[in-house]
């Protein structure tokens, strides 16, 4: 995908990813590429202060400012940590072309991109959840465009809906039509239920 976009003409400012499309071939192709990255890792991931002596991510002191550090079979990049409130960690690392500027990448811009990158994850978990992209039961090219469009057209009307304040989330929606629907089944099980109890009060044996 990436070499499309850059046949295209684009050019990326930087590539954001997470730790699933992390491995080495990955990263290694951007770093040739010279496009610059923040991407997760797995805590388990080789890297080295020294350049020598490799430990897991997972084992290193890392500062709330970031360390520069050796990433296995890669070369240096910096990286961070961030803490979540059930004590789980998650990993990040970045990376630019410019030596200097790796060095100088401060907290507030890994934590600008990260806001980004965490926003390009939600609206993935949010197209599948609530939009359904993945869920087509067609076969034809042209049938799952349209179900393509018609998921991200979707998710585009509960962004406006959320900007014009209409709705708190994205999921709001579909909260309250399992609401609705769970209310309307539970409402015409019990009518059932009362009438058959009171046909049976008033029913008498000829």
């Amino acid at each position: 995908m990436i070499t499309e976009v850059l046949e295209w003409g684009l050019e990326p400012k930087i590539v954001t990813t997470d730790a699933w499309y992390s491995s080495q071939k990955n990263l290694k192709f951007l770093k040739n590429q010279e496009l610059g990255f923040l991407t997760g890792i797995a805590k388990n991931r080789s890297c080295s202060v020294d350049g020598k002596n490799f430990i897991q991510v997972q084992n290193l002191e890392i500062p709330e400012t970031g360390l520069i550090v050796y990433l296995k079979k890669f070369g240096q990049v910096k990286v961070f940590r961030r803490d979540f409130k059930n004590e789980a960690h998650r990993y990040y690392i970045m990376y630019v072309p410019d030596l200097d500027a790796l060095f100088s990448i401060s907290m507030a811009e890994f934590k600008e991109l990260h806001s980004i990158h965490w926003g390009i994850e939600c609206y993935h978990r949010a197209i599948k959840q609530v939009c359904g992209i993945e869920r087509f039961m067609v076969r034809t090219s042209a049938a799952i465009r349209t179900h393509f469009f018609s998921a991200i057209r979707a998710f585009t009307q509960l962004e406006l809906m959320r900007i014009e304040e209409l709705i708190e989330n994205w999921y709001e929606v579909q909260r309250n039509l399992s609401l609705h629907v769970a209310r309307d089944f539970i409402l015409e099980h019990l009518k059932q239920q009362v009438g058959l109890n009171a046909h049976s009060q008033f029913s008498v044996n000829a």
